[in-house]
């Protein structure tokens, strides 16, 4: 059975804390953050990250998955997905697209018609579940932030508008 979602708001900072951090630990190449960086963060800037005006930030009950999606400045008009993260005990249970499902969600009802995300190389499961729900692979990459030598590609989908 599939676990529930729920959106984040500022008065969930702790639920956001807790599953980023367990994130964090257990994924730390996935991430361009550190455990060690977050781990420092005070109540005021997780409750500033879950700022609605800051996009998206959900999670799958229990602490079995987290996702965020946002619209940076430099994407266009599109829709970020990021720091998608399912517990290793939930993977391959639907988590992941219980998350990717939310935030296609949330795309739409905000009026966006594209989302891309960065995929770091070499995560072979994460880029098929990406492409289950209709992402492909682009020519776009830079140096992953948090990893040096890993590059980082994007995958997009676009929305039927």
């Amino acid at each position: 059975m599939r676990p529930t979602l729920r959106r984040l708001g500022p008065s969930d900072w702790r639920t956001w804390r807790d599953v980023r951090l367990a994130a964090l630990a257990e994924s730390p190449r996935a991430f361009a953050s550190s455990l060690a960086k977050e781990s420092g963060y005070v109540e005021s800037d997780w409750r500033d990250w879950l700022d609605p005006a800051r996009g998206l930030k959900a999670v799958a009950e229990n602490g079995t998955g987290l996702v965020g999606a946002w619209v940076p400045e430099d994407r266009h008009g599109a829709v970020e997905l990021y720091s998608m993260w399912v517990h290793p005990e939930w993977r391959g249970q639907g988590v992941g697209d219980l998350l990717i499902e939310d935030v296609l969600a949330w795309t739409a009802e905000n009026g966006h018609t594209r989302v891309d995300l960065w995929l770091a190389e070499g995560n072979v499961a994460a880029e098929r579940l990406y492409e289950r729900h209709g992402f492909c692979m682009t020519e776009e990459s830079q140096p992953h932030p948090g990893h040096e030598g890993v590059l980082e590609h994007v995958m997009t989908r676009q929305l039927s508008g």
